[in-house]
């Protein structure tokens, strides 16, 4: 057995068997750059204590080869220890020392000790990446993250290059026997789980600064700064604003926390290939490059940026210091640190829309994941290593900073901050549970907050909010019988779940000049399923009532008829980006849950979309709208509804002001559009040559290859002009964008060889195995419906050849998820979806988390088929398809 999907109840056993005291790691990568030498010699010495003498446990290494296995001094039979992804480790002593010797493997899929090389100049990189449990890949050990221990690293690896650790480095010696390479030698970290250690090495770039503050209590703290990124990027790279905003997040945080940062040094890498957004690394945070802009990037990805750097230092304190015991408890960390990072964006950065972009944006990820049949609570339960793998979502991250900013109303900011405090001091580098947080919070606070958890931490669901006024009222008369009706059941139990929510109910009404102004607001606790509202009582009837106004809670809002007839004929008169955003979100809701026709919202946004400043919301709006086209509206409307949107973007790309975030924006949903219609194609081919410019628009590297993807997809380019394309851009992203667009061209033979590549092939790295499957995706259904079978067919095998983050792509990427609904059909009776119910039948074994994979898509697709359902009937005039001009300069 390879014994790789560690269980909860083996990590249980194994933690109250042992404890884990110090690791002594040795790595050499001294011959990484020779792409023959699949490995490295990787040797673990570790020191542990056992509370039953005589008894045994095991260690983890998932590696080509074993050499060899010392337990207190005495050599172990390799053959008969090893099992697997286990090494048995019997007869332990109270006091023990085990080391390990092995070849580890270099990884293309971002799991271990990923090695990549540069496209731009043939250097060679690398970087681990661990979570949930694939340190195991790099070096034995014990993979579960209540087994803390210290780490000291020594790393041999080419002299020229730059090597960091969690530590400081303390040595760096050139090998008499090899003066190309060198041996660092780190400082000995504070006690912290396996997950979080991290190497990097390789040609980096390297910039450094520091920070030094005298906190309150006199404690005086001098943090060395580093940044990383590939040599080849470094004209792209930004370290002044980096260190600008990576000295106010110290600031914030040492202050809010009152507990000094705890790590020495901090260090920020941008890594290629990069699985995740980021990783909370104590002393060496890593980061997708993504976040350097090679390209024109807009203000909202530069405040995303800020709000995933602040999202990782929090993890410093909340996830580094104060660690789960096990990924049941995976939001103690990860919902903290999202509602932390918004909030150090929106208190110590010049960003004033944070909270407007969390609404939003991150906020919808919670929607959409919740309303899934796979959601689950926010403690959740996690049985193995494959389902905390999962379990990176919408619900850990999103719902749960959304639930703990309700829980901020609810007990107020200077408690929660109190109990976190207080939760800090009494487990530093220690494990929790919740109910570790509860007794700090409830300390802090005063109030028992074990009722308040169970509702909104171990239930699943979202409770939908709307208003409900007295029958009889007339629009334009006083307010009466004001009421808010909460609806709430739990998808996975069944149970009607009726939260509490601390929330405000704002009125907006015209003023003078025609903007839509806050006039009035209240705050008030509801609960149950009905809270009457009598304050309201007798009030003028505004126009637009706005529930959960300043976006305090976690719920849909559904709006009142009046109200939404309101948002409908004036979204884009509301003042207040907030309450703005949350009208957005009521629309986007609608459409998503079949309540009013797609078309509508795609409507709204070619209405109110010019007018939204904010370019966060904008991005996100424009994002949906594309969606409710392209997999929400019917067949019979879908061109013409297109083609109106279109023509919206055309005109507001010429419209926006030069150079803005507006102009660029307009510009990538137009690219977005025409991969589905030729209209206006030759405006691209105009963009790309230049022969039909933008005043202002940088058609740069990022923006080009969208455009490519376009005319690939219909057809109008060659294979050459993509090669040429390619040599004109030699980075790791126009790698990638060349194989979207090479994947996307409409024949069934590139369809077949980009599907070979992705489900038989071996040589695809993990970014572009995304890239390919992307291309391979982009086409009408018809032409990948050959693919249909196959799909359901290899999906077993898939999982389990191929590592779980490689396989996760494939069979989340390559599921048949376009698909059109006939007329008059029923939704649920879909071919495809027969296809699925008929796989889920048949493979009741399948892993958990590939079933997981295959329910949620299942569900994204009768989601799509029901919104497109809604939009069957006479509710949708079919619009005249517009005359598009094909240049800026046409009539």
């Amino acid at each position: 057995m390879s014994h790789e999907n560690l269980q909860r109840r083996e990590a249980a056993e194994r933690s109250v068997l042992i404890s884990t005291t110090s690791y002594d790691i040795s790595l050499d990568v001294r011959q990484a750059a020779d792409p023959a030498v699949a490995g490295y010699t990787s040797r673990s010495v570790i020191n542990f204590t056992a509370s039953e003498p005589g008894a045994g446990t095991f260690l983890d290494f998932i590696g080509s080869d074993v050499h060899s296995v010392f337990l207190n001094g005495k050599g172990l039979p390799v053959a008969d220890v090893v099992d697997g992804a286990r090494i048995r480790l019997d007869n332990l002593q109270a006091e023990n020392q085990v080391s390990v010797t092995g070849t580890a493997l270099y990884s293309r899929s971002g799991e271990g000790m990923h090695r990549f090389v540069d496209p731009a100049d043939g250097q060679c990189y690398l970087y681990t990446q661990y979570e949930p449990a694939d340190a195991r890949r790099v070096f034995a050990n014990f993979e579960q993250p209540d087994l803390k221990a210290t780490y000291t690293f020594h790393v041999m690896a080419p002299a020229h290059w730059q090597v960091a650790s969690n530590g400081a480095e303390v040595n760096r010696t050139l090998l008499t026997s090899d003066p190309a390479t060198a041996r660092w030698d780190f400082a000995t970290t504070l006690p912290m789980s396996t997950y979080i250690t991290t190497v990097l090495a390789g040609p980096y770039f390297k910039a450094e600064d520091r920070w030094e503050a005298t906190l309150d209590d006199g404690t005086r703290l001098d943090v060395p700064l580093a940044l990383y990124c590939r040599a080849s990027m470094a004209d792209s790279f930004d370290p002044e604003a980096l260190f600008g905003l990576t000295k106010a997040g110290l600031d914030f945080f040492n202050r809010l926390f009152d507990f000094p940062y705890p790590w020495g040094k901090y260090d920020q890498a941008f890594v290629p290939e990069y699985n995740l957004g980021a990783m909370e690394n104590p002393g060496l945070v890593t980061f997708t490059e993504s976040y350097v802009f090679t390209s024109r990037a807009t203000d909202a990805q530069y405040q995303g940026r800020a709000n995933t750097l602040m999202h990782e230092m929090a993890h410093m304190w909340f996830g580094d210091l104060v660690t789960m015991q096990w990924w049941d408890d995976l939001w103690l960390k990860e919902s903290f640190a999202d509602y932390m990072g918004t909030l150090a964006v929106d208190r110590a950065t010049d960003w004033d829309t944070a909270w407007v972009n969390f609404a939003n944006k991150r906020k919808a990820w919670a929607y959409v994941q919740d309303q899934l049949p796979t959601t689950h609570p926010i403690v959740a339960d996690i049985p193995d290593l494959e389902a905390a793998k999962q379990n990176f979502d919408g619900i850990t991250y999103a719902k749960g900073a959304s639930v703990l900013k309700q829980l901020v109303a609810y007990v107020g900011f200077d408690a929660f901050i109190a109990g976190s405090r207080e939760y800090f001091r009494n487990h530093a580098y220690g494990n929790t549970t919740l109910a570790d947080l509860l007794e700090a919070l409830r300390s802090a606070s005063g109030r028992d907050l074990s009722g308040w958890a169970q509702q909104w931490l171990q239930t699943s669901g979202i409770s939908t909010l709307s208003l409900q006024l007295a029958a009889g009222g007339s629009d334009d008369g006083p307010l009466a019988g004001v009421a808010i009706v909460q609806e709430a059941v739990d998808p996975v139990t069944g149970r009607e779940e009726l939260r509490p929510h601390r929330l405000r109910i704002g009125s907006y009404d015209f003023d003078d000049e025609g903007a839509l102004v806050r006039t009035g607001s209240i705050e008030t606790d509801v609960a149950g399923a009905r809270t009457e509202l009598p304050q309201l009582d007798g009030q003028p009837r505004p126009a637009l009532i706005l529930v959960n106004d300043d976006d305090l809670t976690y719920a849909k809002v559904r709006l009142d008829p009046a109200s939404l007839a309101t948002v409908r004929a004036s979204l884009d008169r509301i003042v207040d980006p907030m309450a703005r955003a949350l009208c957005w979100t009521a629309l986007w809701n609608s459409a998503r849950d079949a309540h009013s026709p797609a078309a509508l919202y795609v409507d709204a946004v070619a209405a109110f979309a010019p007018a939204e400043t904010g370019i966060g919301v904008l991005l996100n709006i424009l994002d949906n709208a594309a969606t409710a086209v392209e997999h929400y509206t019917p067949l019979a409307t879908r061109d013409s509804v297109r083609a109106s949107f279109l023509a919206t973007a055309v005109a507001e790309l010429d419209r926006a002001t030069p150079g803005s975030d507006q102009q660029l924006a307009w510009a990538r949903t137009l690219a977005g559009l025409s991969r589905h219609d030729p209209a206006v194609l030759p405006r691209l081919r105009g963009l790309l040559d230049g022969s039909a410019p933008v005043a202002g628009l940088a058609v740069d590297a990022e923006l080009r290859w969208q455009l490519w993807h376009a005319l690939a997809a219909n057809g109008q380019s060659t294979a050459a002009e993509l090669d040429a394309e390619l040599v004109r851009d030699t980075t790791a992203s126009g790698r990638a964008g060349h194989a979207t667009a090479m994947a996307s061209r409409p024949d069934l033979a590139v369809k077949e060889a980009a599907w070979d590549a992705a489900v038989h092939g071996n040589e695809l790295s993990n970014q572009l195995l995304t890239a390919t499957i992307n291309g391979f995706t982009t086409a009408p259904a018809t032409l990948l419906e050959p693919f249909i079978g196959p799909y359901f067919d290899c999906l077993r095998s898939i999982w389990d050849e191929r590592s779980i983050e490689i396989a996760s792509r494939i069979v989340r990427g390559l599921y048949p998820s376009s698909q059109d609904l006939a007329e008059g059909a029923a939704p649920e009776e879909h071919a495809v979806l027969r296809r699925t119910d008929d796989w889920l039948a048949a493979n009741p074994d399948a892993p958990r988390a590939l079933r997981r994979i295959i329910i949620e898509q299942r569900s994204h697709l009768l989601r799509a088929l029901t919104a497109q359902a809604a939009g069957v009937p006479s509710s949708i005039a079919p619009r005249p398809r517009p005359r598009l001009a094909s240049s800026a300069r046409e009539p």
